[in-house]
């Protein structure tokens, strides 16, 4: 088996390192790899990591790991968080004369949001420490992280070095061969730095996850859409064709600059059903308390992109994160939950759906079907509700299939499920479409009957057309609760007679659509560009309405944000 390729069945690996800033993480790194990960002069000078580092680790039985050495400093918690999504397994640090310290808690409490196993921890400086108070700080910090071993080293005498080696492939060589069971996600390269080199160009690099890339394949660039190509690959400075998934890829790139490109973005193959969207749907984390955090505005770490959002609570353990900026994210990712003031890791979340549209609590069944790894049941639940489905999970979408908003599993499995669901009594093909036949063929649910109280609010925010009133006012003018109106106002945006545009904020749907028309003139008077400002004017309205409206173009993907403006997308000019 060469060096460059793991044993017939195994997944490529990347390790990161965890612990409280000077407890020696980039030292250690330095001394297995031979190579110092700190880049910058800043980091030279002061002695710490201030950006994330790279650097590959080849153990003695021939294995290569790629390394992510983040920083330690409580203000650099959200580098760490990009450093350890994507990863695998990681190397937890801590000084053994210092023991266990606030950011070691911390980091620990951000690995298991994004569910990353703490492979070895090595235990630093034990060459400054005394044998009671080397075995005092290994007991302390394995109550927390019970099973995995725990290595004494010096990274200045070299003791241990050896042994974590060991420890390291044992930990590696049982996950590389574990079985994951689902489906592989779809491929993305989730960007961490870009540089320029003399020859290759534009370089982009970062993890690789879901499938390889390979030399002269397209790309795009999530979120803005930029059109890309592969001129070449390299991992830890090796040429590669292709790029396996698992590993640090270094990507270099034709048709952008520098500058038109950064952290955050995401690289995916050309036709990639990927995209960037301001709502997830998530399962959250056990102990997160919705009671205290719906309604309550976030920070989002995913990948190595972040953005504040507010927490809608879906029953007690869904929920949708209505994002201040777009994410790119796939079923089963992992979201990390940071409180912003004061700063603090509360957990952890999985995506249940990356791309849903705006709904609250009625949408709790079907986040359920997701969780619990029902497809069959929510294909069943969509054909009886609309007699015909399509076949190509990629051909559902809202404007398709009423009711349903896009894939709620990976392809596969969702077209694992049409299939088991056309094989029933009562089911036929229909070229590219599943359908009921018409002798068995359900009649169709009588619509549900309005009640005074939606009747009510149907005509207050007819009356405020272009301008309708906001849930508090409304509330307050009929002196019914808040939550009151809320779960009446749910019940109209599900039957179809509302659309959400916020939290508060509600429209007809034929308003909405006149006020699509009206922005995309507005931008293509300003040669594709819309702001908030231009579209007040024309439809003379507040900027807080102006901008939810805004916001809906960009989730269903009529315009796209660049800071201020509004870009309308070239399928819509």
């Amino acid at each position: 088996m060469s060096a460059e390729s793991p044993a017939s069945g195994e997944r490529e690996l990347t390790l990161c390192t965890a612990g409280h800033i000077d407890h020696g993480k980039s030292a250690l790194v330095e001394a297995l790899t031979g190579k110092g990960t700190d880049r910058l002069a800043e980091e030279r000078r002061r002695g710490i990591s201030i950006e994330l580092g790279f650097a590959e680790l080849g153990l003695r039985s021939g294995r290569r790991l790629s390394v992510v050495d983040v920083p330690g400093h409580e203000a650099l918690v959200r580098t760490m968080v990009a450093g350890a999504g994507g990863v695998d397994l990681t190397l937890l640090v801590v000084a053994a004369d210092d023991g266990p310290m606030p950011q070691t808690y911390e980091h620990l409490d951000v690995l298991r949001a994004l569910e990353v196993e703490v492979g070895v921890v090595a235990l630093t400086k034990v060459d400054v420490v005394d044998r009671a108070r080397r075995d005092s700080v290994a007991a302390a910090i394995s109550a927390r992280v019970p099973g995995a071993p725990v290595v004494g080293v010096s990274a200045v005498t070299g003791e241990g070095l050896e042994e974590l080696d060991a420890a390291l492939e044992t930990a590696a060589a049982e996950l590389a061969t574990r079985p994951d069971g689902q489906a592989p996600p779809a491929t993305a390269l989730h960007v961490d730095r870009v540089f320029t080199l003399p020859g290759p160009g534009t370089v982009a690099t970062g993890t690789l996850g879901g499938g390889p890339l390979a030399r002269g394949a397209d790309l795009r660039a999530l979120p803005r859409g930029l059109e890309l190509r592969i001129r070449s690959l390299q991992i830890h400075d090796r040429d590669v064709d292709p790029a396996p998934p698992g590993r640090r890829v270094a990507v270099a790139l034709t048709g952008a600059h520098r500058e038109e490109l950064e952290r955050g973005d995401v690289l995916v193959p050309a036709g990639s059903p990927l995209r960037s969207s301001y709502r997830l749907d998530v399962e959250l984390a056990p102990g997160l308390d919705l009671a205290t955090l719906g309604g309550e505005r976030l920070q989002v770490h995913h990948g190595t992109r972040e953005s504040p959002a507010r927490l809608v609570a879906i029953g007690s353990r869904f929920a949708q994160l209505r994002l201040e900026s777009e994410l790119v994210a796939r079923p089963r990712d992992r979201v990390v939950l940071r409180r912003i003031a004061p700063a603090g890791t509360l957990g952890g979340a999985t995506v249940l759906d990356p791309a849903p549209p705006r709904h609250g609590t009625t949408a709790l069944d079907r986040l359920e079907a997701v969780a619990t790894g029902e497809p069959e049941r929510l294909v069943r639940e969509e054909l009886a509700a609309h007699g015909r489905l399509a076949l190509d999970p990629g051909d559902w979408s809202s404007d398709s299939v009423p009711g349903l908003a896009r894939p709620r599993f990976a392809d596969e499995r969702w077209r694992r499920a049409v299939e088991v669901v056309a094989a029933e009594e009562g089911v036929t093909r229909n070229g590219d479409a599943i359908s009921r036949t018409s002798a068995t063929a359900p009649a169709p649910p009588p619509p549900a009957e309005l009640g005074q109280l939606e009747r009510i609010l149907l005509t207050l925010i007819e009356r405020g057309g272009d301008s309708p009133p906001s849930t508090a006012r409304i509330a307050a003018a009929l002196g019914r609760p808040e939550a009151e109106v809320n779960r009446a106002l749910d019940q109209l945006v599900g039957a179809g007679e509302l659309v959400r545009l916020a939290r508060d904020l509600h429209v007809r749907p034929d308003v909405l659509a006149g006020l699509e028309r009206t922005a995309l003139e507005v931008g293509r008077e300003n040669g594709g560009e819309i702001t908030i400002a231009a579209l007040r004017d024309r439809i003379g309205s507040s900027r807080k309405y102006t901008q939810a409206l805004l916001e809906h173009l960009d989730s269903e993907q009529v315009t796209i944000r660049r800071g201020d403006r509004h870009l309308i997308r070239s399928g819509r000019r």
